[in-house]
């Protein structure tokens, strides 16, 4: 239970940010702050730490206007604090990162009363390796062989990479540069990147002779000070997969606040994809093999390094010629000829079930992959015990340093292979959603590649036991986390457990402010000749003075209807693509403020990214309802799951994320609670289909004005 001591604090924290901001206090304000409070000071464990209460878990629907990310602060990090525990904040986008970073916090800590500090995370590759630095300037290369593999990634530095090596040098050395990538004033190639950076294989931590000044390793120090830690779901999901802990706090020592949590699903399908280019992997292992000479004369000497060396011959052999097998067979069974065509092409397997032939293949690869992922596991800690001088492997610290980066990235990739090759060896588990396998045919410059992957369709299972089940307590919010009214399409694939508290929190906003139009103009985009007269029709019918944003499903419809688009119009137009995205949205608020009308078309990134409050966005036009044909891998084995199970793939994933989807859209329109304006639909398929009904009640309470009739919107359920 939220004791009064916590209670008050929290109330008073409230009052001090409301007074110190000069805000009126908005009910679903309060309602947050209490849910999130009473959630997480309800948590209780017993003597070995084992959660005895189930809701250690909040959903809280908020829209635009409620205030979120005060409320997750002002009510999770007295409660934190309280229970001794870190709150970790991660965004889905840069943008709202930047947002908590520079204004909340500051502001929160500022006019709260509450003390605390925090800092932001970010994972290893973001960050300058000192010693890579070092070696670059002296201009050798740390490990001539390593950058014959590193050469399979990607082409060599730019031609300013001694200037940038230089200014980061003397900016990092003055302390006027923290070491991270995003905060250098221009952007790095990702080339020259590349050649100053490690990831969490290759680093040697505190046996590294720079490690006193590791830009990585000192913002590590930071974080371990902090009450409040800024991350982004990947970096969340990236600590999770390698055990939790490596890069943030322990799980069981977080509570999480997940905003924009609509994205978490898909983010964590993101990190448990596997694929494996056949033409890449016979390269670094070609490479290897040439390579072997040096590395026998560079580490031949220790006893166990020579012997597994010496095995590399013959687990290459094995391998190089069931790649080729791999490659042939691919094309066989997409029924492709070798080399054919230069165009991306997919082929997935229905069910995901890999036929027999590849099966068999990938349980012979599997076998030498293991036996690879385990020589290379030895040889690298191996070396990293080689550099600390308490330890006696019979290697010297110069022998072992340099080839450490190396067999660290052989490592790396070698489990990559045997993780792919796994999961197309082992068959899906009866009853459970599938795996979808599926081949890549691509063409790099004058050579061809195929590609085998693998994805879960689901990430449900493992967040429910990675995530929610280790976790100490969690938030997750966003402005859109039902789907048609109800939070079963986020339970079932973030795999949230029913026993968690879920709530909508009322909205601020006055939508009887806006109005929702479905007009004669509305067709069935079926006939895709007659929908786009229809629109071209209806935006020539704007006032001139309009502050416009015509959403499409897709980017030839944009085209047509912008190619067929008359005057004034045509002149005025703000397409995406065209433009970047924030120079296009310059453009529309100064033409907005000259007192010219402006027209942006735009994708299904302008439907949940925009900000254009007030005046600068007066009419939303949506010209079909954002259904999303399941095509790719992932989606198209799903859909086949569940209609497998007697179930209906439209209604139970199209319908749901297009009701999300639509409300995104929608929102556009309200973004402070004096905006006002107009929401037209162009797609007459919300007044002629069984599903239209539910995708209409699923929005905010507009006004709506239906074929020219007015009517009232039923309150919002």
């Amino acid at each position: 239970m939220l004791d009064e001591t916590l209670k008050q604090e929290i109330q008073e924290a409230y009052r001090r940010v409301l007074e110190g901001l000069d805000l009126t206090p908005r009910y679903g304000q309060r309602l947050m702050i209490a849910e999130i409070a009473r959630t997480l000071a309800g948590i209780e464990r017993d003597d070995q730490g084992r959660r005895t209460s189930n809701e250690h878990v909040c959903v809280l629907e908020a829209g635009t206007g409620t205030g979120k990310t005060l409320a997750y602060l002002l009510a999770a990090l007295p409660v934190a604090k309280a229970r001794g525990k870190r709150l970790v904040v991660a965004t889905a986008t840069v943008a709202l990162q930047e947002q908590v970073l520079n204004q909340d916090l500051p502001k929160l800590r500022e006019h709260s009363g509450l003390d605390f500090h925090y800092a932001l995370a970010k994972g290893r590759g973001r960050y300058l390796c000192v010693a890579k630095l070092d070696q670059a300037l002296e201009g050798v290369e740390p490990n001539p062989t390593l950058s014959l593999f590193e050469q399979t990634i990607a082409t060599d530095a730019g031609g300013d990479f001694p200037q940038l090596i230089q200014e980061m040098a003397e900016t990092y050395a003055a302390g006027e540069w923290e070491g991270d990538r995003d905060s250098w004033p221009v952007a790095i190639e990702d080339r020259d990147w590349r050649r100053l950076t490690v990831d969490h294989r290759q680093c040697t931590n505190r046996r590294c002779g720079h490690f006193s000044a590791c830009a990585y390793f000192r913002s590590r120090r930071h974080l371990e000070q902090a009450d409040i830690v800024v991350a982004n779901h990947d970096l969340v999901l990236a600590d999770l997969a390698l055990g939790g802990g490596m890069v943030l706090p322990s799980p069981k020592e977080c509570i999480y606040v997940f905003d924009e949590g609509h994205h978490l699903p898909d983010k964590a399908l993101d990190h448990f994809y596997h694929r494996f280019g056949i033409n890449a992997t016979l390269r670094w292992l070609r490479t290897l093999k040439k390579s072997l000479t040096e590395l026998n004369t560079a580490l031949g000497a220790q006893p166990t390094l020579a012997r597994l060396l010496s095995s590399f011959p013959e687990r290459i052999a094995a391998l190089e010629p069931r790649l080729g097998d791999a490659y042939s067979l691919g094309h066989q069974i997409a029924g492709l000829e070798q080399g054919a065509g230069s165009e991306t092409q997919h082929f997935r397997f229905p069910n995901g079930r890999a036929p027999q032939p590849l099966v068999d293949l990938a349980q012979q690869l599997l076998v030498p992959f293991a036996e690879l992922c385990r020589d290379l596991e030895t040889m690298t800690e191996i070396l990293r015990e080689s550099l600390d001088p308490d330890k006696s492997t019979g290697l010297a610290r110069e022998q072992a340093e340099p080839w450490l980066p190396l067999t660290a990235l052989l490592h790396g990739r070698a489990m990559d292979a045997h993780a792919l090759w796994q999961a197309m060896a082992t068959p899906d588990v009866a009853g459970q959603t599938p795996q979808a396998r599926w081949l890549t045919f691509e063409q790099f410059g004058s050579e061809p590649e195929l590609t085998y992957s693998a994805s879960p369709v689901s990430a449900a299972e493992t967040l429910a036991r990675h995530l929610w089940g280790s976790c100490y307590g969690a938030v997750v919010t966003s402005a859109t986390l039902t789907a048609l009214n109800r939070f079963e399409r986020l339970q079932e694939r973030a795999g949230l457990a029913n026993r968690y508290r879920y709530q909508r929190l009322p909205s601020p906003f006055d939508y009887s402010r806006a109005t929702l139009s479905i007009p004669r103009e509305a067709v069935d985009p079926g006939d895709a000749a007659a929908h786009d007269r229809a629109i071209v029709q209806f935006i020539d019918g704007l006032a001139d003075d309009e502050a416009a944003l015509v959403l499409f499903s897709s980017r030839k419809q944009l085209k047509s209807v912008a190619d067929a688009l008359g005057e004034p119009w045509a002149s005025r137009l703000l397409a995406q693509g065209r433009l970047p995205k924030r120079a296009l949205l310059e453009r529309h608020r100064a033409a907005v403020e000259g007192g010219e009308g402006s027209l942006i078309f735009g994708l299904a990134s302008f439907a949940e990214g925009i900000d254009l409050p007030g005046r600068y966005l007066t009419h939303v036009v949506i010209t079909r309802l954002p259904f999303s044909v399941p095509d790719d891998p992932v989606g198209a084995t799903l859909a086949e799951w569940i209609e497998s199970q007697g179930g209906n793939p439209f209604m139970r994933i199209s319908v749901p994320d297009a009701s999300i989807k639509l409300v995104q859209a929608c929102g556009r329109l309200i973004r402070k609670e004096n905006d006002s304006g107009r929401i037209t639909l162009l797609d007459r398929r919300v007044l002629t289909r069984r599903y239209g009904k539910a995708l209409l009640e699923a929005l905010p309470p507009f006004r709506r004005e239906i074929e020219g009739v007015a009517s009232e919107a039923p309150a919002r359920a």
